[in-house]
């Protein structure tokens, strides 16, 4: 089993506190039924929001300096809606607890015909490296719609942050994860706080047998098989 830094206990804790992170069963969008889920959106507190955005930070300024790994960003993407306080919040973290200088950026859902116009709200990303900021990825289909927009306005996505990787193929028996990283910088340009593995980990240290029996049974029948 994985282990669990500091960070990665205390958001898988606090999110399981507030409802975010619940073990059960649970219809995906894909069809698949899962032993676990997350609802990023109902991180939605203070306190939650200082371990989450800390946990974000924490595991960009270690990719920063892991081979291979993050290349450097000047801008910090979240996609509208839920990226929005988490990017913000994981800019004002970096500079703080890390010494890292990042601007911060989102998108407008629709665009705007008066002001200064546009999608794009914050830092400017013309001419810049900018780390796109998601919460799940399973599809990657956020993360590709981001680079789209910013690309569009001139930027260059060089790598994204994820809270969670599920470690579980696509439909087509994919790992979207390095679909992603062969799209933007290449291996170690897609790092993620936590992974279906630390959930398991986090369930074995707490002997919680039964959840992580049917975790496990999850991850042999749609796992990644070389990511465990």
């Amino acid at each position: 089993m994985a282990e669990l830094d500091q960070y990665q206990t205390a958001l898988i804790e606090h999110s399981m506190a507030v409802g975010a992170l619940k073990f059960g069963s649970f219809v995906l969008k894909s069809g698949r039924v899962s032993p676990y889920f997350i609802n990023a959106g109902l991180l939605a507190d203070g306190p939650v929001l200082n371990t989450l955005c800390s946990a974000y930070a924490a595991t960009i300024a270690a990719a920063l300096s892991t081979s291979p790994g993050l290349p450097p960003f000047d801008v910090l993407f979240g996609p509208a809606y839920k990226g929005i306080p988490f990017a913000a919040g994981t800019a004002l973290v970096l500079h703080r607890d890390h010494g890292i200088d990042v601007g911060y950026a989102y998108d407008r859902k629709e665009a705007k015909d008066h002001g200064e116009g546009g999608v794009m709200i914050g830092a400017p990303v013309r001419g810049k490296r900018v780390l796109v900021l998601d919460d799940v990825m399973t599809s990657g289909k956020a993360i590709r719609g981001a680079v789209d927009i910013v690309t569009r306005e001139g930027g260059e996505v060089v790598g994204a942050i994820l809270l969670l990787d599920r470690q579980e193929v696509s439909r087509e028996g994919k790992n979207t994860v390095q679909e992603i990283e062969s799209l933007l910088g290449g291996k170690g340009s897609v790092p993620t706080i936590l992974k279906m593995k630390h959930l398991m980990t986090w369930l074995e240290n707490k002997g919680r047998t039964e959840e992580l029996g049917r975790m496990k049974e999850y991850r042999e029948q749609y796992g990644v098989k070389d990511a465990f």
